[in-house]
């Protein structure tokens, strides 16, 4: 089997060939993608559909097309639509993750020790990432699965099954907290950067998130389940009534008369969509409808005798022109000015010359403030200096 030699390659391939593959991947679920109609749609060129075959695009299986399954889960992944929940990805970022804390910590060279903290901001990333994910696929799973698979026996395995699949993901995500909380202090130390501090804190909120979305799934799935075997009951009953009512043993063997003399049919009827009006001789002869009437004649009489509620004037000082100025900082044009000024974050900042007076405890605010919010744009590194009882990091523009 031929590969593809860059990524220009690949695009290109499937540029060429989208209309196929967006039909093939649309009936993914049925083995119904005929040879036939995959030549009708290349133009009649079998040399294109020969192409994705030898390059592991697709396979032939006799008259029938389907997609590589490499291909089809990457499309799956991108588009969302994964029904597989695989947790087996989390375990090895976890196992990738220990690795290469362990790198960093034996590593003396800055360079590489910087390549393994990357990686494991990546590795933090993608556990992140992945569980989020699998946690909506097992939401999106449990739905389908109870409102559209017809057998109750196989409705009920499907649940369990995915019930076992959120324990897994419950656990995952405690020993990635556990992981970061605890198990690898030293290197958190460290490598806490500004950066790792960010990615550690939005992969605790996310692993937090989907920690609780798994208890709403959870008590969604023990409901699903309850439902299922109520609907069983039910469906043995009816079987039983059913079997006894062909026999014409319905009314021997049970209290069907009793029990539908009890009830009263009026709930069965369809609702009516205009009202139902009470008769003039109920309205003469019953004391309770004269008193009702009564009472609304007055509630009526009331209600056009009783004054409106006025709202009070409007004070004349509201109407006049107010308007507040506030003197603030544009940490935007602080910025701009730095990435035309060369040098290194904290001292520009020191040295410029605001609007208005700003003491050093509100620059060094003013520093903080931009290394956080544009630090996609900057570039931090090891090196550290020290101003007064201030120890900062020399931080540039990218």
């Amino acid at each position: 089997m031929s590969t593809f030699r860059s990524i220009e390659e690949l695009v290109k391939s499937l540029e060429r060939e989208k209309e196929l593959l967006k039909e093939m991947f649309a009936k993914r679920k049925s083995l119904s993608f005929r040879y036939d109609y995959a030549l009708e749609m290349t133009e009649y060129k079998e040399e294109r559909i020969r192409y994705l075959i030898d390059y592991g695009v697709i396979r032939d299986t006799g008259d029938f097309l389907e997609m590589e399954d490499l291909y089809l889960k990457f499309f799956e992944d991108v588009l969302e639509v994964n029904e597989e929940i695989n947790v087996s990805f989390v375990q090895d970022y976890l196992t990738r993750l220990n690795e290469n804390i362990d790198y960093y910590l034996k590593e003396s060279n800055e360079k590489r020790k910087y390549n393994y903290q990357r990686e494991v901001k990546r590795c933090l990333k993608n556990i992140a990432l992945t569980t989020v994910r699998n946690v909506m696929d097992l939401k999106r799973n449990m739905d389908n699965t109870y409102k559209n698979e017809p057998n109750y026996q196989i409705k009920k395995a499907k649940l369990m099954r995915l019930s076992e699949k959120l324990k897994n993901i419950s656990l995952l995500i405690t020993k990635s907290e556990e992981l970061i909380d605890n198990q690898q202090p030293v290197f958190f130390r460290v490598a806490m950067d500004v950066q790792m501090r960010n990615v550690v804190s939005d992969v605790k909120l996310q692993l937090n998130d989907s920690y609780h979305n798994l208890l709403e799934i959870h008590r969604q799935i023990v409901h699903y389940l309850n439902l299922i075997d109520y609907q069983n009951r039910i469906f043995e009953k009816i079987r039983k009534l059913k079997y006894l009512k062909d026999q014409f043993l319905l009314e021997e063997n049970t209290t069907i008369r009793q029990v539908v003399s009890q009830r009263h049919p009026l709930w069965m009827e369809p609702q009516t969509n205009y009202r139902i009006k009470l008769s003039i001789d109920y309205l003469r002869t019953s004391d309770e409808a004269f008193q009702a009437v009564r009472k609304l004649a007055a509630q009526q009489k009331n209600r056009k005798l009783s004054p409106k509620n006025l709202a009070e004037a409007i004070p004349e000082g509201y109407l006049d022109n107010q308007s507040q100025q506030i003197d603030a900082i544009n940490l935007r044009e602080v910025y701009n000015a730095f990435m035309a000024s060369g040098i290194h974050l904290f001292g520009f900042v020191m040295n410029y010359r605001f609007r208005k007076e700003v003491s050093r405890g509100d620059k060094l605010i003013y520093f903080c403030q931009l290394a956080s919010q544009y630090a996609d744009e900057l570039n931090f590194t090891e090196s550290y200096e020290c101003s007064g009882n201030v120890e900062y990091p020399l931080i540039y523009a990218k």
